[in-house]
This record gives structure tokens, sequence and C-alpha cells, in this order.
């Protein structure tokens, strides 16, 4: 059955309208003449902003009211933040196309007086300094570098967060950078944190699309906005994190890339000007699972091919389970 009119659903913060227009920009761009209308729905996620989301279940918090939707056929396919999407979807649902991923790192942002920004950078934070995140993964990962830190909620939207930096009640704030760069504030961040010091979420930066696994006219049209690499790399960290059985509020990291094995033997041997030919791509997965209080960071890299990518999550995921993050895990769930 031939459609003329695409109905999506998504949240109604300013990010989440932004992926949906930008989303009904590229349906519009490879279907002209399709109709396309956006129906904005409320989440749990949305509503509960008093309460860190690791304390009120975590897992769907984001998408459920939005899945109803398409169950119900109220809406066609909707548009949602990766990093938000639990790795177990309801019967009849899927991710039809993972669109091509921004910026997956973390943003360290302060405030900005006199056209300078207060802190230079995260290594320049004073003692004790006061931090705002919600995310699990984030505060492991800086109580880890920096033991001394004070670090408490932070919900809301993006201008929420940011108008309580600068409101004075932190010294800085984390944020995912996508949603940064996407809302034209790309110049308020301060610093964008190296893997090192913050290893993203598990789909961080990438926009996902799920639709009915039955409606033929909606699949095709998707099959048109999907990035192979980029969906290559966020299947192989949702399989990571389907293994760990963490969901989106969790102190689970990871971040895949593919890379040409000619760049990075060019890379070891720049000084000898080697130049080989022909050289395959391979796929590259970096995880971690730490303990909320950051004295623990369990961590561990997997490469192989890309066709492999989803395997390799698991074996990654496997590899930390026997260095002890299961243990951890099972921690935070029982608090």
């Amino acid at each position: 059955m031939v459609k003329h009119k695409v109905i999506i659903a998504t949240r109604g913060s300013k990010l989440a309208l932004w992926q949906a227009e930008w989303v009904k920009g590229q349906i519009e761009k490879v279907k002209p003449g399709v109709e396309v209308e956006l129906r904005k729905i409320k989440t749990t996620g949305d509503m509960i902003l008093d309460v860190p989301l690791a304390k009120v279940g975590g897992k769907g918090l984001f998408v459920k009211e939005i899945e109803d939707a398409l169950l119900k056929k109220k809406a066609d396919l909707a548009v949602h933040s990766m990093k938000d999407v639990p790795t177990d979807l309801p019967e009849g649902l899927h991710i039809a196309a993972i669109c091509k991923r921004e910026d997956p790192r973390d943003a360290f942002i302060t405030q900005i007086s006199n056209f300078k920004f207060q802190i230079s950078n995260f290594k320049s934070l004073p003692q004790g300094a006061h931090i705002g995140t919600s995310s699990l993964r984030r505060i492991c990962q800086l109580l880890n570098k920096r033991p001394d830190l004070r670090i408490t909620q932070l919900r809301g939207n993006l201008d929420t967060r940011l108008r309580k930096l600068d409101e004075g009640q932190f010294d800085a704030i984390i944020l995912a950078a996508a949603g940064v760069k996407r809302l034209g504030l790309a110049h308020r961040i301060t610093e964008i944190l190296p893997e090192k010091i913050s290893l993203p979420a598990i789909g961080q930066g990438a926009i996902g699309i799920e639709c009915r696994t039955d409606d033929e006219f909606i699949n095709s049209l998707l099959k048109k906005l999907n990035h192979k690499a980029s969906s290559i790399c966020v299947r192989a960290e949702r399989a990571f994190l389907k293994k760990l059985e963490g969901g989106c509020q969790v102190p689970i990291g990871a971040y895949a890339r593919i890379v040409s094995q000619e760049s990075e033997v060019r890379s070891q041997k720049l000084k000898q000007k080697s130049k080989i030919e022909n050289r395959e791509s391979e796929i590259i997965i970096n995880g971690l699972v730490g303990s909320v209080d950051g004295k623990t960071l369990i961590k561990g890299s997997k490469k192989g091919k890309p066709e492999n990518a989803e395997l390799l999550g698991i074996k990654l995921a496997e590899t930390l389970l026997s260095k002890g993050a299961g243990k951890i895990l099972s921690e935070v769930y029982g608090k």
C-alpha cells in the first residue's frame, strides 16, 4: 500500500524536535511528495525530573510511550537518540535505520566571563570542584581521575542545564557533545573530553529510527537513511551492552569505530613514508564497566572485521565479565 502521509513520533524537547525535523527533511528528500507530520509524545523520562534515572529503572524511560504509539499505529516511525534506546525492543518493532553519527564524545562545559571560559579545561578544575551530571558512566570515570570532585545530579533539557551552570550552581557540567552541536551551541563547549577521560555512552551521537517490522513502505523508505558505518559501530556497542545485561543508566561505556588498516600502518610507519595498498577496514571497540565511586574501572578492547561487529561486542563483554564486571553491575542493580 502506497502511503502519502508519514507520522513521526518524537519527544518534545528542543533536541528531540531538531532530530525529528532533520529526519523529516531527509525523508522529503528521498521521497518527494510524501507529507510528513511530527507527533509529540511525553515520555516517563520527561516527566520525572527530580530523581536520578538510575533509581527509577533507567531502561526505556524515554521510549516506552513512543513505542506504544507505534504499536497502536498512531505513528509510522519514531526518532530516538540511540543512547536512550534499550537493547530489547518490543515484539513487532525494530531499528530500521541509524543515521550518520555526530561526535560521540562528552563535552566539558564551564561558565563564560568576559568572552573567556572561567575554567579552561578538565585538568584545570580546582580541588573539590562541583560538577553536574546525572550519568553514572560519567561519574565513575571522572571520579577515577579526580576523586576530589563533588558530583551531583543534573537533569532537565539542555537550556535548563546551561542556565544552572551560568547561575553558579556548578563549576562545570558534562553533556553529550552531539546534542550541544546540533542545537547550534558548540561555542559553549570548553573542551571535548578524550576517551581516556570519558568513554562515551553506547550509541551516543547517533540518531536511530524505529518502526514496525511489517510496514514494508516505511522499511523501504528508511533503508535510504541508514548510514552503514554508523550502523555497524552502534550495533557492536549495543551487542556489548546487551551481553552485560545493562540498561541505559548504568556505569557502562563503549565506543566502536571503523578504520582502514592502511591508515593504521601509515601512522605507525610515517617516518618511512610507507604506503600499503588494498588494506581492508577493521572495527575497533573499546569498552568499560566502572564502580560508581570510581575506584574500579574494568576496561577492554577488541578489533576485527566489520561483518563480525556484534560478535566482537559480545566477546568484549565476556572479557570484562571475566575480569569482574558482573560483580560491579550486581552491586549497582542491588542499590
